[in-house]
């Protein structure tokens, strides 16, 4: 097939995104691929004075793009995969997920920890990281962080917070990551961080072929795995909910580690273990029904309850 066709990548027009998008540019390019980059504003970039849980849409970074593609503006777009809810509009498909970065959360700080041993005050965004922090340090407060890597580390600056929660990809991308921060690697990620999906559309074979060359098979299921665990504890984008899938190839298995939490934290369900590669199909789902049997299926209960105020 001629390579002749200009992919249009939609991507939004924040820095992080921007430098995702250049990423599958530069990989399609190394093929012998033309592409052009397309950006567009999303609702999740505009209103910035709501918590995102409040918007009450999933995907409300994804949306504007969807729209693009299937209105033939972009062929393809770029996302980070923690912000893809797990079901994906009609005619829009999983082209490719490219290997995964970093999947660590860290904590910007401004030199001083005194406050981890007393009281503080600790922003972000995510009910998930808000969940997991004060289930640690039950005695802090935490207050809502949104907008793009950079706002968000000028707010922490011009505020009296003890520090802010990031995914260190994300500021390892932009060589953003100061030298201020402590690795937290208690708390479980988001499902999928780290790791850049792109989508096409279903009957776009050009663009699904060009793309089937990117993708890497061990993040691929992992991912799947994580979503598929996110997906059936009705998570979309909001509710208190990590995963990590982990492939070790010593053991020929996959260390899984899935969590549920109330919003105060003070509440939190777990799964540990390990599994045969060759049950990953299933592996999401199986422990995240697990989750649910044991007082999970309440827990999500109240979390709708207490979101819907």
């Amino acid at each position: 097939m001629a390579k002749n066709r200009i992919i249009k990548i939609g991507t939004r027009d924040s820095e992080l995104a921007l430098w995702q998008a250049h990423t599958v540019e530069k990989q399609l390019n190394d093929l012998g691929y033309k592409t052009e980059i397309v950006a567009v504003k999303s609702q999740g970039d505009i209103i910035l004075d709501k918590p995102l849980y409040e918007l009450g849409i999933t995907g409300i970074f994804t949306k504007t793009l969807d729209v693009a593609m299937i209105s033939g503006q972009v062929d393809i777009a770029v996302h980070s995969m923690k912000d893809v809810p797990t079901a994906l509009p009609q005619g829009i498909v999983q082209a490719a997920v490219l290997e995964r970065a970093n999947t660590v959360d860290i904590l910007v700080h401004k030199g001083n920890l005194d406050f981890l041993e007393g009281e503080g005050t600790i922003a972000t965004g995510s009910l998930r990281r808000q969940a997991q922090w004060l289930h640690k340090y039950p005695q802090h407060k935490t207050v809502d962080l949104r907008g793009n890597v950079n706002t968000r580390l000028q707010k922490l600056q011009e505020s009296d917070w003890g520090g802010a929660i990031f995914a260190a990809a994300g500021l390892e991308r932009l060589n953003l990551k100061p030298e201020t921060f402590i690795s937290l690697d208690w708390m479980i990620p988001a499902p999928a961080q780290g790791a850049m999906m792109v989508v096409a559309m279903a009957e776009d074979t050009f663009a699904l072929e060009a793309l089937s060359e990117l993708n890497h098979i061990e993040t691929e299921i992992s991912t799947y795995i994580e979503r598929q665990f996110l997906r059936t504890l009705e998570g979309g984008c909001t509710a208190p909910i990590g995963a990590l899938a982990i492939y070790n190839e010593k053991t020929d298995q996959i260390d899984f580690n899935g969590v549920l939490f109330s919003i105060d934290g003070q509440q939190k369900i777990e799964i540990k273990r390990s599994f045969d590669i060759s049950e990953w199909k299933k592996l999401g789902l199986n422990c995240a029904k697990e989750i649910l049997d044991n007082g999970g299926t309440e827990l999500m209960t109240e979390i709708k309850e207490k979101l819907k105020k």
